[in-house]
């Protein structure tokens, strides 16, 4: 029986009591394993709710057109709503993401508060200072172009609002409802320059012409 440890997707994980036909050396001399039965989806979920301190944050500032509503998710404190017309100051959100998991937290610009969602499943404000889990989110991009922002924490409750802008508690949501369809757009004079599209001309390929050979 062997303990094995190594990294796997930059996190060291620890695998107990294999036996010798589980583990396969390659000639580059990475370590390939296989256990019966295991389900590596579990493990890469399990790795996407993780916080990844090795990665460098990222921090963009953009606003979340809600579906429903038809306005911008706003921070106002701790009190946390979908009714920010477009280029409101309070709808301006800093959001931190790790480059792996798609972890992010979302910060009211203007507030310096964080988005966040309690054990009941309610969405609420918290001070920056505030290093909770309840202010992870993982952002999932669906099928139809539209993001969700899933607890890290409470899985399977997402970030919603109902038509009114008032939020939806987390229980009572699910990925395919378009309470939790959301929208990324930039603040009004804040969209990145982007350069514009050259069309080069390519003229017809002239026919080769062999040299005569010398008789």
């Amino acid at each position: 029986m062997y303990n094995v440890c190594m990294y796997i997707y930059f996190k060291y994980v620890c695998l107990n009591n294999l036996t010798s036909k589980h583990l396969i050396w390659s000639h580059s001399m990475t370590l390939v394993f296989g256990v019966d039965g295991v389900n590596f989806s579990v493990h890469v979920e399990n790795q996407t709710r993780a916080r990844d301190a090795m990665s460098r944050r990222h921090h963009r500032v953009y606003q979340l057109y809600s579906r429903t509503s038809g306005k911008h998710v706003q921070v106002l404190g701790r009190k946390i709503s979908a009714r920010g017309e477009d280029g409101d100051k309070y709808a301006q959100l800093v959001v931190e993401a790790d480059t792996f998991g798609s972890q992010v937290r979302i910060r009211g610009k203007e507030t310096n508060y964080y988005l966040c969602m309690n054990r009941r499943g309610k969405l609420v404000g918290k001070k920056a200072s505030n290093r909770s889990a309840d202010c992870v989110f993982i952002e999932k991009v669906l099928e139809n172009n539209y993001t969700a922002l899933m607890s890290a924490r409470y899985t399977g409750w997402y970030v919603g609002f109902t038509k009114r802008g008032r939020p939806r508690r987390g229980p009572h949501t699910l990925p395919n409802q378009q309470d939790v369809h959301f929208m990324k757009r930039f603040p009004p004079g804040e969209q990145p320059d982007l350069t514009p599209f050259r069309f080069t001309t390519v003229s017809k390929r002239s026919k080769r012409v062999r040299a005569a050979r010398p008789r």
